[in-house]
């Protein structure tokens, strides 16, 4: 039964990560230096930079 919940939050952040990264990294991280790192690498790098750090955060 906990492998499932893991696998729906996993789940959860990984679709979180691709439509709203800083959000990913939030849930999985708090506030942080990598939640302010992404949020810049999301603004200055047009989107798909901060989508691949937080795929690395949350993965």
């Amino acid at each position: 039964m906990s492998t499932a919940v893991s696998n729906q939050n996993t789940l959860l952040k990984v679709i979180l990560a691709i439509l709203l990264p800083p959000l990913a990294v939030f849930m999985d991280r708090g506030v942080g230096t990598q939640f302010v790192l992404n949020i810049v690498l999301t603004l200055v790098g047009f989107w798909i930079v901060g989508i691949i750090h937080a795929l690395i955060v949350v993965l």
